[in-house]
């Protein structure tokens, strides 16, 4: 399982690539890749939550993000292990 921290690093960019990147992020979810994604309070910037995937597939879709293409973000990867969790996310132990 993956944490992905999207951290903005020119906030002002972002508008002219805001439809990228939600096409990106529609990508991610029918693909099957996301799991969640939301935004990191206050509007610092956003967090996903990747399953089912490698990491360098999931390095190679964080690079296609319009957002971190164009230093919009600067995206920090973090490889998570599940050792104990809620019966309602199991799933996430495989």
């Amino acid at each position: 399982m993956f944490v992905i921290l999207l951290k903005f690093a020119d906030k002002a960019k972002a508008p002219s690539l805001m439809a990228g990147h939600n096409a990106w992020l529609q990508r991610g979810f029918e693909d099957g890749l996301l799991l969640l994604a939301g935004t990191v309070q206050p509007a610092a910037g956003g967090a996903l939550l990747a399953h089912g995937v490698t990491r360098d597939a999931i390095e190679a879709f964080v690079a296609q993000d319009p957002f971190v293409a164009e230093g919009v973000v600067t995206a920090e990867i973090l490889d998570i292990t599940p050792t104990r969790t809620d019966t309602r996310f199991a799933f996430l132990n495989d």
